[in-house]
C-alpha cells in the first residue's frame, strides 16, 4: 500500500505540513516523488513514521530521534519493547495521579485524611518516569539496576520537607558553582564549596556515597551533552568546571 502525503497524513493524525518538513529535515523521506511531483510513502515510511511519532510522545526531540533511526545499531524491534516498557511506565503515573486527584477529591470532601507525603506521590513519580526515559539507560549502565532502584525508592520516600531541602540544595550548588566559576580555578576554596554541596546532594538522593561515583558522575556530565547542556545552559562551560571540581575534591584529578 502506498501513500500520498494528504491520506498519510490523515490516517497518521498529522499535517502534511509536519510530513513535507519531516522530509526537509531529513527524518523521514517519502518512498519515491511520482511523475505529477507528489511525495509517495510505502510501507517502510509508515513503519518509521510510526516510530517517529513514539518518540515524540515520549519528549525526545526531533534532532535525537533522527540521531537514533540513522544510527547503524537502530533495531526496530528492541525501540518498540522499548516504547512498550516507557508508556507502561507512563500509564502507572498517570494511574497514580488519578488516584492522587480521587483522594484529594475525597479530603475536600471530609471522607478521608491525605499525608503531605501523599499528595505529592504521582508528580514524584513522573519525576522519576522522566528521568528514567532521559537518562536511565546511561546511568543504569555505569552504576547498575540496583543503585537506580535504591534511589528511586529514597526519592519516592520523600518527604515534603525533605523534597524541599533537597531542591534547595540543588539551587545552592548551581548558585556557588557560577560564583566559583568567576575565579577560573576549580581548586579554588568557593569550586571546593560547590563540589561538597554537590557531594550533599547526592548523597541525598542516593542514600550513600563514595568518591568513585561521584568523580564517575561528574565525568557523566562531561561525556553526554544532555548533562553538559543542563549546566552550560547557565554558563557555558560549567558542566567542565564542576567536573574538574570535584575530581579535585575526591582526589581522583590526574
Amino acid at each position: 500500500m502506498e501513500y500520498t502525503v494528504q491520506k498519510l497524513g490523515k490516517m497518521a493524525g498529522i499535517s502534511t505540513r509536519t510530513l513535507r518538513y519531516y522530509d526537509e529535515i531529513g527524518i523521514l523521506k517519502p518512498a519515491r516523488i511520482n511523475s505529477s511531483g507528489y511525495r509517495i510513502y510505502g510501507k517502510q515510511e509508515v513503519s518509521q513514521l510510526q516510530q517517529i511519532l513514539f518518540y515524540r510522545e515520549l519528549g525526545v526531540s526531533l534532532e535525537n530521534i533522527k540521531i537514533i533511526l540513522s544510527a547503524p545499531s537502530f533495531d526496530s524491534k528492541n525501540a518498540l519493547r522499548e516504547h512498550h516498557k516507557n508508556l507502561l511506565a507512563r500509564r502507572e503515573q498517570l494511574d497514580l495521579l488519578i488516584a492522587n486527584v480521587e483522594k484529594t477529591i475525597a479530603e475536600s470532601e471530609g471522607r478521608i485524611i491525605m499525608s503531605d507525603k501523599e499528595k505529592f506521590e504521582g508528580f514524584k513519580q513522573k519525576m522519576i518516569d522522566e528521568n528514567e526515559a532521559k537518562y536511565g539507560k546511561e546511568v543504569r549502565a555505569k552504576y547498575g539496576d540496583e543503585q537506580v532502584e535504591k534511589s528511586n525508592k529514597i526519592f519516592k520516600n520523600m518527604t515534603k520537607e525533605q523534597y524541599d531541602d533537597f531542591e534547595k540544595l540543588g539551587a545552592s550548588v548551581l548558585d556557588t558553582l557560577k560564583a566559583a566559576f568567576e575565579t577560573g580555578d576549580p581548586a579554588c576554596e568557593l569550586a571546593q564549596k560547590a563540589a561538597d554541596l554537590h557531594r550533599q546532594w547526592l548523597s541525598f538522593a542516593w542514600g550513600s556515597y563514595t568518591k568513585e561515583a561521584h568523580a564517575g558522575i561528574a565525568q557523566m556530565y562531561v561525556d553526554d551533552e544532555r548533562f553538559t547542556a543542563y549546566y552550560d545552559k547557565e554558563q557555558p562551560g560549567l558542566a567542565v568546571f564542576l567536573r574538574d571540581a570535584v575530581l579535585i575534591y575526591t582526589g581522583m584529578k590526574e
